[in-house]
């Protein structure tokens, strides 16, 4: 009888378990940890085309130095600073954004600075490079989205009640987004 009662009890932890959202939370979790993947992915994309558009620059035109130097400077700190899935604590993702952010502006000014090199803007591969730059970008905001999409839904079952109380016996955590930065509310002032 004892042997019956035991049995049963164990029964019932098993049954009560699986449905206490361990496995929904693993299955979300994986899911925020394959959207920052893809988002690392759309980075290095970027990190990827930049020595190939600075060199199609200095090979085409007698340019800025500062500038070039400030493009390679930032390419150099926003591949130095690595963030694993496992750390995605909202200031983690600011640091990491930051030195993004950094390389983004760099680029900005880079392509601004073109505008004074007619030849430049008329050569077949600076073009090519320009529009793969273009479509990157456009690539970091679509993982950007679906990151903070994963993370919006992880963070909702984390919390939700009865997960949240599983949640914390077996170390699920809150994870951080991506935040817009600081005045990007305000729309840029573009002067010529």
């Amino acid at each position: 009888m004892k042997k019956i009662f035991l049995y049963l009890i164990g029964f019932l932890m098993i049954n009560s378990l699986s449905s206490c959202g361990y496995n929904t939370m693993v299955q979300k979790d994986e899911t925020v940890e394959t959207a920052w993947a893809n988002v690392q992915n759309a980075y290095q994309r970027r990190a990827d085309l930049i020595p190939n558009l600075v060199n199609t620059v200095k090979g085409a035109a007698n340019f800025e130095r500062e500038t070039l130097e400030s493009v390679i400077n930032a390419r150099a700190k926003a591949t130095s600073v690595q963030l694993s899935a496992d750390d995605l604590t909202p200031e983690n993702l600011q640091r990491f954004q930051a030195a993004q952010n950094e390389l983004g502006g760099a680029l900005s000014r880079l392509l601004v600075s073109v505008e004074r090199y007619p030849e430049l803007k008329a050569n077949q591969n600076f073009l090519e490079l320009q529009a793969q730059l273009e479509g990157t970008e456009n690539r970091i905001s679509v993982e950007r989205r679906k990151f903070n999409e994963a993370v919006q839904d992880y963070n909702t079952t984390v919390r939700s009640f009865p997960n949240n109380l599983m949640a914390g016996v077996f170390g699920f955590e809150r994870k951080g987004h991506f935040q817009a930065d600081p005045g990007a509310e305000r729309a840029p002032t573009v002067q010529f």
